[in-house]
């Protein structure tokens, strides 16, 4: 008899895999929090309905997930493994699929298997797990099995806040989709949406706009659109250099603008005071641009 809703993982040391791994399943309501075993015991990993990081078998009918075997040749830990399972099982869609894996879990699953070179200065989700581990070598299995729950409890709230904020981010398409048809050189909103992703999965590395002008809390941004989703850090059209890095009073100087607030020294986002501001800041990049059929 299988005891359902339970999930099997090694003891001891805990790896960002399987915890990544638990973390998925109990953000799809697979297994239960507290049939969660970490154990080595034969007969109740045998007993358990998830198996993974352990076993000996990639057997996805099974719901066995290791990927330590000899006979695995695959680039997948029991992170990956559960993930794909979660697709092709259609619990989860190709999008969402694409999103969680480029986001955490092809990291995790190359940290994993040892493809991933460490860099200065650059800390991976693999790394920041394995963080709460007990610092003393020494310490006990219930510290160790402490310090995992709260791995556990870390990764799960985090892939909850990815889930929430994917959905959303997909739930604007349309929005952006519109306001794509009405701009050429602009993309002119009325409320503050995350546009970027949106923008370039909708064509946007062809559309001809330069740039955005959206609600900033109280304020409105005049912000460059970068040249494509992977090249977000540059921009397609600068702001004016003689703008770069002003603030209040000698913006407004040099721009002729008495709304002005900000204008970034990188030269790709700047601020004002109201939307009509924003328009006429970008009317004037336009001009100097050397668009001049409008926005």
């Amino acid at each position: 008899m299988k005891n359902l809703r339970s999930v099997a993982i090694h003891d001891g040391t805990f790896h960002a895999d399987e915890v990544c791994a638990c973390a998925l399943l109990l953000l799809f309501d697979l297994i239960d929090y507290d049939k969660i075993f970490r154990t080595r015991d034969v007969s109740i990993v045998e007993s358990c309905e998830y198996v993974c990081d352990l076993g000996g078998i990639y057997d996805p009918e099974r719901k066995r997930f290791d990927h330590h075997q000899a006979n695995y040749l695959g680039l997948l830990s029991s992170a990956g493994m559960i993930l794909l399972y979660l697709k092709t099982a259609n619990i989860i869609d190709s999008k969402f699929y694409d999103f969680i894996n480029s986001s955490i879990i092809l990291g995790v699953d190359a940290h994993d298997i040892g493809n991933v070179r460490i860099e200065k200065g650059i800390c991976t989700f693999s790394q920041v797990i394995s963080n709460f581990h007990p610092i003393n070598y020494n310490s006990s299995i219930e510290e160790i099995n402490e310090c995992f729950y709260k791995a556990l409890d870390f990764t799960l709230a985090h892939f909850k806040r990815l889930k929430k904020r994917f959905y959303y981010v997909d739930g604007c398409k349309e929005k952006v989709k519109e306001v794509m048809k009405k701009g050429k050189y602009s993309l002119i909103f009325d409320e503050s949406l995350p546009w970027l992703e949106c923008f370039f999965e909708l064509g946007g590395i062809s559309h001809p706009a330069l740039f955005v002008v959206m609600p900033a809390r109280e304020h409105w941004k005049l912000r460059g659109i970068p040249p494509s989703l992977e090249d977000r850090m540059n921009i397609r059209q600068p702001l004016p250099r003689k703008w770069a890095g002003l603030y209040g009073n000698e913006l407004k100087d040099v721009s002729g603008i008495d709304g002005a607030v900000f204008c970034h020294k990188g030269r790709f986002i700047s601020i004002w005071e109201t939307k009509e501001d924003a328009l006429e800041a970008l009317n004037k990049v336009l001009k100097l641009s050397g668009v001049n059929n409008g926005r």
